[in-house]
């Protein structure tokens, strides 16, 4: 059965074995698994990683066959879910064993994903994609939390935050939690103050290459990865807001390309785009074709799963990835 991510007060935990919330959102997924906890009769949750599992299968298997004087049921988490699970996902249906529920933690799956069929094809599972928070959702969020903490920020200082935090919940608490232990003393929260406490600054070589690199600008492009030392981490961190700003691109180009007026396409987008990036965006607009993006896009998720099982060639990975795209001409 398959669910949206807002019904999930629909879900019944205490009689479903098996759930999968998958997708980029982990703020959306803890929310959700937050929320399944709270409405379980059951509230002990055993969590655990896939790779766990799969390093002694039989060890987990037993574990769901013991019972325990003191618990009917068993109630399990499992992190970093990914196709390797489907296989041992398929043994417990076969055995049919009982009296437990399984909630898998994955991120992102394909179409083709076998978990993601596993799931889709079966009414007694269910299944949730998580996407990514709208402008709307993280401005529900940001205004519930000020108004609780009784903290006062202008609208564009929201943006700004919303801005930052890529689409994910979790991002956005983050960056919360940091103003308002900020805000205890009393202080005011100015713009200025805003950007130091969301480390806007030490992202801003990160921001700078992304857009860089996006706009085609192969001096600046080159001019950044030469002047800065990114480590493993940074890497990760880069392909990452290549794929938020890609995704945004993707948004605009679609619209550039119905209504033909770049100033109102730019103007519309929500959440604002900044004064200072409304050049820099129209120059990407004009560089990339919604086919291309989408292109794009699949290629970025497709490195950052490769990054991944290739930390120490991390860097190398993603510099020549970087320097392609800033050569292609997308539109040709």
């Amino acid at each position: 059965m398959i669910y949206k991510s807002h019904q999930i007060n629909k879900i019944d935990a205490d009689n479903c074995k098996f759930i999968l919330f998958y997708g980029k959102n982990n703020g959306a997924k803890f929310d959700a698994i937050n929320e399944l906890k709270r409405k379980t009769s059951n509230k002990n949750y055993i969590t655990i990683d896939e790779n766990q599992i799969l390093a002694n299968t039989e060890l987990f298997y037993n574990s769901l066959i013991s019972k325990s004087l003191f618990e009917e049921k068993k109630n399990i988490i499992i992190n970093r879910a990914t196709d390797k699970l489907t296989k041992v996902i398929e043994y417990i249906l076969e055995k049919k064993l009982e009296s437990f529920t399984i909630i898998s933690n994955a991120d992102l799956l394909e179409k083709k994903s076998k978990l993601r069929t596993l799931f889709e094809k079966n009414k007694e599972m269910v299944i949730v994609p998580f996407y990514e928070d709208t402008y709307a959702d993280l401005n529900k969020i940001i205004t519930f939390f000020l108004k609780e903490k009784k903290i006062s920020l202008s609208q564009s200082n929201v943006n700004l935050i919303i801005n930052k935090c890529s689409g994910d919940r979790a991002n956005l608490r983050n960056e919360l939690e940091k103003i308002n232990q900020f805000s205890k003393n009393g202080k005011k929260i100015s713009t200025e103050t805003l950007n130091k406490l969301i480390n806007l600054t030490e992202n801003y070589s990160i921001s700078e290459l992304v857009n860089s690199c996006l706009a085609k600008n192969k001096k600046k492009t080159l001019d950044i990865l030469n002047e800065n030392n990114y480590n493993n981490e940074d890497c990760i961190l880069i392909a990452r807001t290549l794929l938020s700003r890609s995704k945004r691109i993707l948004i605009l180009s679609n619209e550039y390309k119905n209504n033909n007026n770049i100033d109102l396409t730019i103007s519309s987008f929500r959440p604002p785009i900044f004064w200072k990036d409304k050049e820099i965006t129209k120059q990407q607009i004009f560089n990339w074709e919604p086919k291309k993006i989408k292109e794009l896009i699949f290629q970025l998720n497709e490195l950052e799963l490769y990054m991944k099982k290739n930390i120490n060639n991390s860097l190398n990975l993603i510099t020549d990835f970087i320097l392609q795209v800033t050569l292609t001409k997308s539109n040709s």
